[in-house]
């Protein structure tokens, strides 16, 4: 086995690991143990392969991880999940929302929720509403009129 099939084989488990731990940090020895496996197979000395190698983890470490991290926390805080996803979202009341009685229900994309109304009022059945607030499973909502 040759020294350049060594490193690619390094980087090819090293891109594996980078899979399961997604935090693109040893994606940077991956592809520094690319460029090694380039310097291998150009004829490079054991020596020049690991300075090529550590120079280059070093590089895209500081350098290329950061932009990279960053496009992600960006991309990230745009896709709303759980309670962020579904407040400000628009559903219709399932049951008739009277606080008196503690009833009322609104459906939202097939799902049938609990609900309450912001301001305590009898909202009707078939009528549009507004998600204000979800605490733990019951919706707070607001007729739209």
């Amino acid at each position: 086995m040759e020294v350049y099939q060594i490193w690619l084989i390094v980087a090819i488990i090293l891109v594996i690991l980078e899979i399961a731990t997604a935090g693109f940090g040893v994606i940077c020895f991956a592809i520094g143990a690319g460029f090694a496996a380039l310097v291998a197979g150009l004829g490079g000395s054991a020596t020049w392969q690991i300075v090529i190698f550590a120079a280059i983890s070093l590089l895209t470490f500081i350098f290329l991880r950061p932009v990279v991290m960053r496009f992600l926390e960006k991309r990230s805080k745009d896709v709303k999940t759980n309670a962020e996803a579904i407040v400000g979202r628009k559903g219709i009341v399932s049951e008739r929302i009277d606080a008196a009685q503690h009833t009322g229900r609104v459906a939202i994309d097939g799902d049938d929720w609990k609900a309450v109304s912001e301001d305590g009022s009898v909202i009707e059945n078939g009528q549009t509403v507004e998600i204000v607030k979800l605490d733990s499973i019951i919706l707070t909502v607001k007729p739209v009129h």
